[in-house]
């Protein structure tokens, strides 16, 4: 089911499906005799990259998901865990480890390390699977938060949870009714929230990573076409699909037993 979904959510993204209707725009052009509606199809794929691209859109449509929560400020409510959730990593001993982290996953666990400093007495909880890789992610930011500085034997690692879901659920069997800072990407925040709410836990969040500014001055910046925009709109849909998918989640008999179990919880020297 993860790898259908992933597959499924792959495809809908805009870039391959706007390129997949450029091909199959081509396809009519050069191998039928429906040029008009190859060309159509490439038009619609050329017009649909580009308004993914253009800043004033891509911005205004991920600018309220990203604000639906603040920064994470300093409370006098205690914190016992800090969970920061996992996104992607690869493994190459060339580059520093800082470097193995993608972006995304780099600034998380930042913010994440930036909060269990705020409270030394917490643990931090890292999240990720393998994803094919020999290291899982949680172990890959165990061992970027070891070299910033975090006491290792305050680091715990849930390696088996592969989404936002399976996270959620295996930190309910670890935190129980403790306080616990959920720190994610800002556009992820309303989902992540949904799912840890449904798993009976209540986190404080800690939104980061946020990517859609309004305040941009410089016209070539704000109107020309951008690789960073067309990550703002990709994130804005993924999140919408995730969205999706969760209020149809909702209505499918899925077994839900596994919540219950405890989950694997290692630790960086296992």
């Amino acid at each position: 089911m993860f790898e259908l979904k992933k597959l499924i959510t792959t495809l809908l993204m805009p870039l391959p499906a706007l390129l997949l209707i450029g091909f199959l725009g081509l396809f009519f052009c050069w191998f039928t005799n429906r040029r008009g509606v190859g060309t159509f199809l490439i038009f619609l794929s050329l017009a649909g990259i580009a308004l993914a691209s253009f800043q004033p859109l891509t911005s205004s449509l991920l600018l309220p998901q990203e604000r639906k929560f603040t920064g994470f400020l300093p409370t006098d409510t205690p914190v016992d865990y800090v969970m920061v959730l996992g996104h992607s990593h690869v493994v190459d001993d060339s580059i520093p480890p800082t470097s193995e982290l993608s972006r995304t996953a780099l600034m998380r666990l930042a913010e994440g390390i930036r909060i269990q400093r705020m409270y030394p007495s917490s643990e931090l909880i890292l999240s990720g699977y393998d994803g094919g890789h020999e290291v899982s992610h949680a172990r890959a930011l165990a061992r970027v938060a070891i070299a910033l500085g975090v006491n290792k034997d305050k680091i715990m690692l849930l390696e088996t949870a592969k989404d936002t879901w399976e996270e959620a659920r295996q930190a309910a069997s670890v935190v129980g009714r403790s306080n616990m800072v959920l720190v994610t990407s800002a556009s992820h925040m309303p989902r992540a929230m949904y799912d840890f709410e449904s798993a009976g836990l209540n986190p404080i969040p800690a939104p980061t990573n946020f990517l859609a500014q309004k305040e941009i001055k410089l016209p070539w910046i704000k109107y020309s076409p951008r690789a960073q925009y067309l990550e703002q709109f990709e994130r804005f849909w993924h999140e919408f699909l995730g969205q999706a998918w969760q209020k149809l989640r909702s209505q499918l008999p899925f077994d839900d037993r596994s919540a219950d179990e405890p989950a694997p919880v290692t630790t960086p020297d296992q």
